[in-house]
């Protein structure tokens, strides 16, 4: 397996104890560097190599204190995304705090890691904000990754814009992974709630959104008036048992000439006389969570209360924030505010947080998730799946701290932390699972057993929601909730090949990716790809698309069709039952689409319907979603 932002050899849950010996097919390396040399691998992290010729050809020579010039992880990312992937089970861990307490374990414990290292500080930046990742130096560590034999790639790194698939660094390398039979999972992206959002929506990526897990962080906040408002953080940080001047960030500025985004307790933005002693509300929207704790900590306040914007409604993110503090929801937020503006001498107190487990519903998406359509390819459903994003434990680095702000100097063996980039090395993990299981399935047939079995309801029966309670649709989680070990026994599985992909960008007018590959005369439609999903963006009247089903289940078997139709269309699966005779026994269908002509007009013109087709022969569920818009 593959990662990419360092790591830190030394965790725990990188111990190569009860390990076997090193595969002969292994070819990596641990390539030595600052404060790192081959004597940090060992039979868990098997190879270790960083890439910085594109960081340095633009930014000049790495300054050493923003960063280690080796595999050695400076920031905390990588080694928190590795250890989620294939982490060894470490007993009796928890956060800073005590918080989320047990046994931590990665996706496929017993997974070899190697890490490439792409991504790097930014100069004159702080590490809270993120760091940069070269294209060149992604295609050469995907290169060596490929040639080095492995056999899972996770990549939680997302583009600011989406690329076309010729000008995508890790669309390009994947799909030669992908040649090489390698499954590669990668993050859909942290740009949401809004539409058309996503990162990696190449079909031959397992594009991962994020959702929660039945775990929560409960500190609530008490006010002068007695209500009582539920808040979640993970600050180790307690108060002492009174109540405490509660201010908004609005009234404690420097200067009441800053303008409106200052009132969100940005760096330099609060004024020591005014803010020291009290609890300090801001709002989120610019800057980072821990970022604004931190300058209510600089400016004096006692406390910290992070209300969310109507954009993050009632997902609730838990940071190790500098001071006491809790975060709240949308509505939550604006009662704390209406009682600040409507009383005289405001007061509060937040109560320390505490684990609590099995909390309804879960999971639920993420607000920050980005969401489909995918601008690049309508015609391919994206995300393909979600998996656990939210206020997420894992392995940390000694060379950072808990936030990573310059101001925080604790350090941790493991921190909570939320991102797309935390589900990505779950499905990573359990793709790496499926490969030990199925050695000889392809990197498309474990992607479809991944998608077809995903879970829709939630642990109250019902279809998964979004942050504020909303039903949630396959853009935001694909076919989706990841349940691993249903993936071990999908069925049937939608089978693609190298050549299936390049028909694929033939169609999409993507000409040059292989130069040997010469596309034919006759034009294909992109939605003819062999995906265990189905989008059309602009119907027309009638739309028929054809799929092809491989048996890895029962030899003989026989499978009916039902479906769920987008309202307002009709579905026909033709033909609607399936015999299979041997395993490895392919059998193809269509899907026909269409629009209900007394419907027309009540089917918004611009917007998606989603519906679901499944295959099932009374053992196995093979579930597929479909989005359709009307042209």
């Amino acid at each position: 397996m593959m990662h990419h932002i360092g790591l830190w050899p030394e965790s725990k849950s990188f111990s190569d104890e009860g390990i076997g010996p090193i595969p002969k097919s292994w070819k990596g390396i641990c390539q030595s560097g600052d404060a790192f040399n081959s004597s940090n691998c060992n039979k868990k992290i098997i190879g270790a190599r960083y890439y910085i010729k594109g960081y340095e050809q633009f930014y000049g020579p790495l300054n050493r204190t923003l960063d280690y010039l080796s595999p050695r992880d400076k920031d905390g990312h990588g080694t928190h995304t590795s250890s989620t992937a294939g982490g060894k089970k470490v007993p009796n861990v928890s956060a800073i705090g005590g918080f989320a307490s047990g046994t931590a374990s990665g996706g496929a414990p017993l997974a070899r890691l190697a890490m490439y290292k792409v991504c790097w500080a930014i100069p004159r930046e702080g590490k809270e904000d993120g760091n940069t990742c070269f294209d060149e130096d992604m295609l050469a560590a995907l290169d060596d990754a490929i040639a080095d034999g492995v056999d899972v790639i996770s990549i939680s790194i997302g583009t600011k814009q989406p690329q076309p698939f010729d000008q995508d660094s890790i669309a390009i390398g994947a799909l030669h992974a992908m040649k090489k039979n390698i499954v590669v999972s990668c993050s859909a992206g942290n740009s949401g709630p809004a539409p058309s959002t996503l990162s990696n929506t190449a079909p031959w990526i397992i594009t991962v959104g994020a959702s929660s897990v039945d775990r929560k962080f409960l500190s609530p906040i008490v006010l002068g008036n007695g209500k009582k408002f539920m808040g979640q953080t993970v600050t180790p940080y307690k108060l002492k048992k009174k109540m405490y001047p509660l201010v908004y960030a609005g009234e404690v500025i420097i200067s009441e000439l800053l303008q409106k985004h200052f009132r969100q307790c940005l760096p330099g933005s609060l004024s020591p006389e005014k803010a020291k002693g009290k609890i300090v509300m801001c709002l989120r929207g610019n800057g980072t969570r821990v970022g604004k704790g931190g300058e209510v900590k600089r400016a004096g306040g006692i406390g910290y209360i992070l209300g969310n914007s109507k954009a993050n409604g009632a997902e609730l993110a838990a940071d190790a924030h500098l001071l006491p503090a809790t975060a709240v929801d949308y509505k939550s937020g604006v009662q704390i505010l209406n009682y600040i503006s409507s009383t005289k001498s405001p007061v509060a107190y937040i109560i320390p947080a505490k684990t609590v487990l099995h909390a309804k519903p879960a999971p639920y998406m993420a607000s920050f998730t980005s969401r489909g359509p995918s601008a690049v390819a309508p015609d391919i459903l994206k995300p393909d799946i979600t998996a656990p994003g939210l206020n997420i434990l894992a392995a940390w680095s000694g060379g950072s701290s808990p936030t990573k702000l310059d101001i925080d100097k604790r350090v941790v063996e493991y921190n909570i932390l939320s991102g797309t980039s935390m589900s990505c090395p779950h499905v990573g993990g359990a793709a790496a699972l499926l490969k030990a299981i199925h050695p000889t399935w392809s990197s498309a047939a474990i992607r479809s057993a991944l998608i077809t079995s995903a879970e829709l309801q939630n642990n109250v029966g019902e279809q998964i929601t979004d942050a504020s309670g909303k039903p949630a649709d396959p853009f935001q989680f694909g076919g989706g909730h990841f349940r691993p070990s249903k993936a071990a026994d999908p069925g049937l599985v939608y089978d693609a090949s190298y050549q299936d992909y390049l028909l694929f960008l033939c169609a999409s007018g993507v000409k040059h990716l292989d130069k040997s590959f010469k596309c034919p005369k006759k034009s294909h439609s992109p939605r003819d790809l062999n995906y265990p999903s189905l989008a059309i963006p602009n119907l027309n009247g009638t739309v028929t698309a054809r799929r092809r089903l491989t048996n890895v289940g029962a030899p003989k078997s026989v499978y009916f069709a039902s479906v769920k139709p987008p309202l307002g269309f009709s579905i026909e699966i033709s033909p609607p039952i399936l015999s299979f005779n041997h395993v490895g026994s392919k059998k193809t269908f269509t899907i026909t689409v269409k629009a209900h002509r007394d419907m027309m007009h009540r089917i918004p013109k611009d917007q998606y319907v989603f519906g679901w087709y499944s295959w099932n022969d009374g053992i196995h569920n093979v579930r597929s979603p479909i989005a359709v818009k009307l042209a």
